[in-house]
């Protein structure tokens, strides 16, 4: 970590090593993509459920560099689990949020960074290594993509501007394609990139006007969350207390012209 700033507050000192990190594990993560078909892909969950060993030794270096720096943090990552801290802080990593596309040569991935402080997320931090584009936020201190201030544009609406959507296969494909149904009922359009956390980043950039994914974890959603809330829009809650932070949840976050119509428009799982 940089010399840090005097008098700078435990959550700014976080703030900083987060970018940091980011930017470190993206590099390292680009350095895997562009020898990607040296790499040996294994399935979880189904076919489409892939990890690398890139993705196992981002989050290690991730792990180990937190760890030397904040001990008593916990670290909650997408590849090894949970560990505990004795501190009020919790780091959420996801070392590639976007596997498939990433074996599968396409840029939509990214190193996705949060911190809770006390069950709420207070830093979100996105490196989107093949752009590389460096998404920040903190807590009261605004959202930025590689030092440029994001401020959401009410006058975005569904039908002015595009929306992402996801999907996998914790939920039912007609949900799926029910979200895409109404949406484009509604006078909207959709795209879809492989990665939740890198849509929710490009909410937080006014590039999409909103994003909707029935079924997501903690670690592909609160560092975007955080962006998009500091950059002035606002998201469905997401639990964080407990053993209910390593289950997932509906995740929809949009800016102030389509938050409330996308609530009103997306299906929920009960129906299906």
């Amino acid at each position: 970590m940089n010399f840090p700033q005097k008098n700078a507050t435990d959550l700014e000192l976080r703030f900083q090593l987060a970018k940091e990190l980011a930017e470190e594990a993206g590099a390292v993560a680009l350095d895997y993509f562009q020898r990607r078909d040296e790499l040996v892909i294994e399935t979880k969950r189904d076919p489409q459920d892939v990890v690398s060993v890139a993705d196992r030794s981002v989050e290690a270096l991730l792990r180990k560099r937190i760890e030397s720096a904040f001990p008593e943090d916990g670290i909650l990552g997408e590849e090894y689990g949970l560990l505990s801290g004795t501190g009020r802080f919790t780091w959420v990593i996801d070392p590639i949020d976007g596997t498939a596309p990433f074996v599968n040569g396409l840029p939509n991935w990214c190193v996705s960074i949060a911190l809770l402080a006390d069950e709420e997320p207070v830093i979100g931090v996105i490196k989107a290594a093949c752009d590389d584009e460096l998404f920040a936020a903190m807590k009261g201190k605004g959202a930025s993509v590689n030092g440029r201030s994001l401020i959401l544009n009410a006058t975005k609406t569904l039908q002015n501007g595009l929306t992402g959507i996801g999907g996998n296969s914790h939920v039912p494909p007609a949900m799926v394609g029910a979200s895409i149904t109404r949406l484009l009922e509604a006078g909207g359009n959709f795209v879809r990139t492989g990665s939740g956390a890198l849509m929710l980043a490009h909410v937080a950039a006014g590039r999409l006007v909103g994003y909707f994914e029935p079924y997501m974890h903690a670690w592909d959603c609160l560092a975007g969350y955080c962006l998009v809330k500091e950059a002035g829009g606002d998201h469905l809650p997401f639990p964080v207390q407990r053993d209910a932070l390593q289950k997932g949840s509906p995740v929809l976050a949009a800016g102030p012209g389509a938050f409330r119509e996308l609530v009103e428009l997306v299906p929920h799982i009960d129906d299906f």
